[in-house]
């Protein structure tokens, strides 16, 4: 037994690894090869001459941009010898450092080699341009959409999670509710669109009940499944310390069905943007679904992506800001953390 066991290969210790084993070697080795990375990037762009009769003027910019973050990140891992704060770049590492390969390949494929046609694929500087350009315009859609998605998906997100919890507390709302919910839910919200723009008074308007409408129901469904998922047991507790129906709803059925809630409202902030997108093509005059169809219409397809970018990163920044409160409120219930 005991030969079995010698001959089993042990994890290597931590002190075996002598001074490369420490976390902060790591993080140090990690930031200067994402800084020799984005110095690759730097000197490619700024050395190699572009495609003749290609004209791009921020060129040079863009490499000074990709030398000043090469410097940035050189600083930030032996910063992190000193503060650990700074250690925590460390995870980033690899996606700095496939960030910095994807645009200097983009960069080869494009401005300098011309192997993918115009303009359909323009470089990573034409993107830079557009942005520093018609930051104007840009900046003008983000509002527009930020305010037109935040007014459908917290109005949809508010009567879905109401109706959520109508349906899996009382049974009287379940029968009425529940055929309407599998006949309407469904369907997608921008099969609605020509009764919307017909009913509602203004593209605005009927862009807000799109959004809700994708918004609400599956937020509605996951509400419904966490409030019927609650087990007995909790309402028999509840019941024997003399809870009330409100304290039941409030206080025992809801709380422990957030983990479904916000999986609903996930769910529903992706839809949400697929039908913003839809509905700023179709009517509004201004957003980044409207850039979007412009840019489109004038083969501008620098002005395309760098849309599309802007929109991702709202996506993502959205989407991060919901994970953060939805960890907050869970730790919150299990009393780890204070409002």
């Amino acid at each position: 037994m005991s030969s079995v066991i010698d001959e089993v290969p042990r994890p290597l210790e931590k002190s075996g690894f002598g001074f490369f084993g420490s976390s902060t070697t790591r993080s140090l080795i990690g930031g200067l090869s994402v800084a020799a990375a984005w110095s690759m990037v730097a000197v490619l762009t700024a050395l190699w001459p572009d495609k003749p009769e290609s004209d791009w003027a921020y060129t040079g910019g863009f490499a000074v941009a990709c030398g000043a973050l090469a410097l940035a990140f050189a600083l930030a891992a032996f910063t992190g010898v000193r503060f650990v704060a700074f250690q925590r770049l460390q995870r980033f590492s690899p996606w700095l450092f496939a960030l910095a390969l994807f645009l200097a390949a983009w960069e080869a494929v494009t401005a300098k080699l011309g192997l993918l046609p115009l303009p359909f694929f323009p470089p990573p500087q034409a993107i830079v341009e557009v942005v520093i350009d018609d930051w104007g315009r840009l900046a003008e859609g983000i509002f527009a959409s930020a305010r037109l998605l935040a007014t459908g998906y917290f109005l949809g997100a508010a009567v879905g999670f109401v109706t959520g919890v109508a349906i899996g507390w009382s049974r009287l709302a379940g029968y009425w509710i529940h055929p309407v919910l599998r006949f309407i839910g469904p369907l997608p919200a921008t099969a609605w669109l020509p009764l919307a723009f017909f009913v509602f008074p203004s593209s605005f308007s009927a862009s807000i009940f799109l959004i809700a409408l994708a918004t609400g129901f599956p937020v509605t469904v996951l509400t419904w499944s966490g409030v019927a998922c609650v087990k007995s047991a909790y309402y028999d507790i509840a019941r024997t310390l003399g809870a009330t129906q409100r304290f039941l709803v409030l206080k025992v059925a809801i709380p422990a069905a957030m983990p479904h809630v916000f999986v609903g409202l996930f769910m529903g902030l992706g839809n949400s943007f697929a039908v913003l997108v839809v509905a700023e093509m179709l009517g509004v005059k201004a957003g980044l679904g409207w850039y979007l169809q412009w840019a489109q219409g004038w083969a501008a397809y620098a002005n395309m992506y760098a849309a599309l970018l802007l929109m991702a990163f709202l996506c993502s920044g959205l989407i991060t800001l919901l994970f953060r409160l939805r960890d907050r409120l869970l730790s919150w219930q299990k009393g780890l953390v204070r409002w």
